[in-house]
């Protein structure tokens, strides 16, 4: 099938008018002008590769869309299936967190966590986007090393980052803006809010005895298992350091342009939030995805926890983008798949995947066609056909 007159986004330019043939769910023929016969036609729309999510937060409140509400896991995940793929993401890494007491409340108990895994692992043929599952692991929360383990042991798992939520360090480096934001989510005064985020620090600090260890076992169980390893929220060149000593080769969310110049001089890729880049700030007050950009410090976006997000921060950054249209795109597409070992997607080549995205440029941008290895898995009825001779 031809996809015809399209403004064709391959890795270094962007083809004005062209067309792509898809056979057998692969990419078959690339051409610079359109091509009359069958397909869709794109008048002038831009295609696009499938955008692949290497940290998505969304799936566990797809299952408990509110505290203590659960939702049937086939729902959940089925609808997390739709989200994804009217966003444009064809392959998606479901950041699961193994942290009970979390503000996600039972969904990240250790037992509850395995269980929404292994459902997602049972469903994934029958659903549109190429699922795989990021596990984050808290390394303050070292009871939750025996499942992650098993979890790598049978598969389920495709990547693993080091995340560590403590107060005053990394995401929360700021105290008083934590301070501040606990007591507006919760309902309390500000010192209740003192004394929850003291108690906090306090049990995480009881635990530091044991985090070298942990670290050390995590690092060896991602490198006997080929699993590629992130560290999460750097805010200091010494952290990037350790994280790289220990194998990891993303950086995720650094919140500091120093931890961000660290990442690279240790040849770690960044990847930073598609809403962080949209918006222009980071919603907890850390680096700015687009002041990353423009120090030519930002490789990845990723949805973090709104997917409809990546489109419009490509468009945005496309303006700025020294390689424009094509660099931006690149984010969410050819770096993820290079970061992630993903030789046969992220790119509009011959012989690659068929994962494709329609998009309209209008307003804040709009996706309006998918496909996944081939197969129209979207479309919001916009796509002309050609009219018979």
């Amino acid at each position: 099938m031809w996809l015809s007159d399209f403004r064709v986004v391959l890795p270094d330019r962007v083809i004005e008018r062209g067309a792509v043939r898809i056979e057998g769910g692969r990419i078959a023929e690339i051409r610079n002008e359109p091509v009359a016969g069958a397909g869709r036609l794109g008048q002038g729309r831009l295609l696009m590769p499938g955008f692949i999510d290497m940290h998505g937060d969304m799936i566990e409140r797809e299952v408990e869309p509110r505290p203590g509400v659960r939702m049937p896991l086939a729902l959940g995940l089925r609808d997390l299936d739709r989200r994804l793929k009217v966003a444009g993401v064809t392959t998606a890494y479901a950041a699961v967190s193994f942290q009970p007491g979390s503000a996600y409340g039972h969904v990240r108990h250790f037992e509850t966590t395995k269980e929404l895994l292994r459902e997602l692992k049972r469903m994934r043929p029958k659903l549109k986007v190429d699922h795989r599952v990021h596990a984050r692991f808290e390394v303050t929360f070292p009871d939750a090393l025996e499942t992650v383990e098993e979890l790598i042991a049978d598969g389920t798992v495709d990547l693993v980052s080091l995340t560590d939520h403590t107060p005053g360090q990394g995401q929360y480096r700021d105290l008083e803006r934590h301070v501040a934001r606990i007591a507006s989510e919760r309902g309390l005064s500000d010192a209740e809010a003192r004394v929850a985020v003291a108690d906090r620090i306090r049990e995480k600090s009881q635990k530091m005895e044991q985090l070298e260890q942990v670290l050390q076992a995590m690092s060896k169980l991602c490198a006997a298992n080929g699993l590629r390893l992130a560290s999460h929220d750097d805010d200091t060149p010494a952290k990037v350091a350790l994280m790289q000593q220990l194998g990891a080769t993303i950086s995720e969310f650094p919140v500091t342009e120093e931890a961000a110049h660290a990442a690279r001089a240790c040849g770690m890729v960044t990847a930073m939030g598609a809403p962080n880049a949209l918006r222009g700030q980071s919603y907890s007050g850390n680096l700015s995805a687009r002041e990353a950009h423009a120090a030519g410090l930002l490789d990845i976006l990723a949805a973090d926890y709104h997917p409809s997000a990546i489109l419009p921060a490509v468009l945005i950054l496309a303006k700025s983008d020294p390689k424009g249209l094509a660099g931006a795109t690149r984010l969410a597409t050819a770096n993820v798949a290079d970061a992630l070992g993903l030789s046969d997607r992220g790119r509009i080549a011959t012989g690659l995947r068929a994962d494709l995205v329609i998009a309209d440029v209008a307003d804040v941008g709009h996706v309006c066609g998918v496909f996944s290895a081939g197969r129209e898995v979207f479309s919001d009825g916009t796509l002309a056909s050609p009219v018979p001779a």
